[in-house]
């Protein structure tokens, strides 16, 4: 049977939506199988039909879709595979959603506010969904929504192997594009071997979208390559306005480095004009070529979804893919 890895009784099954074929593609590859055939189209109102064309039946799937635009089509596919995979009488089902959808509505700000990162989290439970995989999700404690467990991956190694290729460490320094991301700036800086750190102080409105001020640097990086860290990069205003901070407080040049590029307009105008040497990210998300620009760099994260998926088919330990960060 295509997609599917046996080891003894057990059976592994990739499938995904139609968000990012390519990733698919790539996982598959990574983990030398297929993907299991499957149908999937909408009807002229906008429903979403989708159909296994083999048996799951006792078999540990694992669900792959990226959460890109229009995303709520894309949770709603997903959802609807995993309702079918177990209806199909599949034995476990895990949920891979690189970029969790509604991550960063992970609280509320205010009053008469949805908490939509825990409303996901009890959808895929109520499809059906046995466990939860995901990178660099924008706040930890949405592992706590899920009533399962959940593998919350680190894009970092991938990231930091590529940056410091990219650097000079003794004239580098790591900043954070707000306090709240410093856990973050400073393991990065002990990746890249106890460069400083800073990080840029800002004030948002929350009642703006995609909104913040940039104000100035909290520490040094006066002659060095400022390397601005962040878990995703949407309408690109702050990770621009960072970058000119940061130039204007004596930093050599930038380089920007974020998980999710997602990009969404005007970031690839605001990002080509902000600056900045490079921005590196990973592909969790399809960039179309409309959102591609000369100083984009784009890292492959199918290794890494690989390796887990086989850790936790094997019921292995993914911490142990990280060196203890997690």
């Amino acid at each position: 049977m295509t997609g599917i890895i046996t080891h003894g009784e057990k059976r592994l099954v990739l499938v995904s939506g139609r968000a990012h074929p390519q990733l698919a593609a790539d996982v598959a590859r990574e983990l030398d199988i297929e993907l299991l055939p499957t149908t999937a189209y909408d009807f002229a109102n906008g429903e979403i039909y989708v159909r296994f064309a083999e048996s799951v039946r006792g078999t540990d799937v694992f669900v792959l879709q990226s959460h890109t635009t229009p995303i709520n089509e894309w949770l709603m596919e997903q959802l609807l595979m995993v309702d079918a995979l177990k209806r199909g009488s599949a034995k476990r089902i895990t949920v891979v959603a690189p970029f969790f959808p509604y991550a960063r509505q992970d609280k509320k700000h205010k009053g008469r506010e949805p908490i939509s990162a825990r409303l996901v989290a009890d959808m895929f439970k109520t499809a059906g969904a046995d466990r939860l995989l995901s990178v660099d999700l924008h706040a930890a404690q949405t592992q706590g929504f899920f009533d399962g467990p959940v593998d919350h991956l680190w894009a970092m190694p991938i990231l930091t192997d590529y940056v410091r290729t990219r650097i000079d460490a003794e004239r580098a320094a790591v900043v954070s594009p707000d306090a709240g991301r410093i856990r973050v700036a400073e393991q990065w800086a002990a990746k890249l071997g106890g460069v400083p750190l800073a990080f840029v102080h800002k004030t948002r409105d929350i009642s703006r979208p995609n909104q913040a001020v940039a104000n100035r640097v909290v520490g040094d990086v006066e002659g060095r390559t400022a390397i601005l860290v962040d878990d995703l990069i949407d309408t690109g205003g702050t990770i621009a306005e960072a970058v000119k901070v940061v130039l204007d407080a004596g930093a050599s040049d930038v380089i920007v480095a974020a998980t999710h590029g997602v990009l969404s307009d005007p970031a690839a105008r605001r990002l080509t004009e902000s600056g900045a040497r490079e921005v590196v990210v990973t592909d969790t998300l399809p960039i179309a070529p409309d959102k591609r620009f000369p100083q984009l760099t784009v890292l492959p994260i199918a290794p890494l979804l690989a390796r887990a998926i086989r850790e936790v088919f094997d019921d292995g330990s993914v911490t142990s893919l990280f060196d203890g960060v997690a």
